[in-house]
């Protein structure tokens, strides 16, 4: 081998162990970004849950704050003229002694009677209405027992027999319990 046979061999080899050394530099980098860029991905991928669960959570807990003040507004649309039927009551309670007390004769009775049921007609289209009671079975989610008497018969036990103040519905809410007298 001449000496420049050598010479070139021992170029080759140098090329071939740098050209060599230097792809597995390469790899070992390459691999090491690969690496870098997964644990990227995940991280990303965890926030993006993380953020996507404060979305979903955030999201239910407008949507029931807004169904709990639609809902509010409709119970007070509703409702809102509670304490003010409940104001009227005693002026109800004292037409109706009125017109008990009133002979069928007195010319003033007719007048009061139009005046008493005009009122309970603007009065039931707020939602109001009257409890129903004498006659019926007593029921404490209803009735009031002011007081109880012995039954004149078995049939009449457990039933209201007399009411002392009418009790009133308001949009089906008990707005005043019907005081009775039950038989026991």
């Amino acid at each position: 081998m001449s000496q420049e046979e050598k010479e070139t061999n021992t170029q080759q080899e140098a090329a071939t162990t740098t050209s060599g050394a230097e792809p597995k530099k390469e790899r070992r980098h390459r691999r090491d970004r690969h690496g870098d860029s997964e644990r990227k991905v995940q991280e990303m991928g965890e926030k993006l849950a993380e953020i996507n669960d404060k979305y979903l959570r955030l999201y239910s807990e407008y949507e029931n704050y807004r169904k709990r003040t639609n809902t509010e507004k409709a119970d007070l649309i509703i409702n809102g003229s509670k304490e003010m039927i409940k104001a009227i009551l005693p002026v109800v309670d004292d037409m109706e002694r009125a017109l008990t007390a009133l002979s069928d004769d007195d010319t003033s009775k007719e007048g009061v009677q139009l005046i008493y049921n005009k009122l309970m007609n603007i009065l039931s289209q707020k939602g109001l209405k009257p409890i129903e009671a004498k006659g019926a079975k007593f029921d404490e989610n209803f009735h009031e027992a002011v007081t109880q008497f012995p039954a004149a018969d078995e049939k009449q036990k457990g039933l209201v027999i007399d009411v002392v103040e009418k009790g009133y519905f308001l949009n089906d809410k008990v707005l005043r319990y019907a005081k009775v007298v039950v038989a026991i």
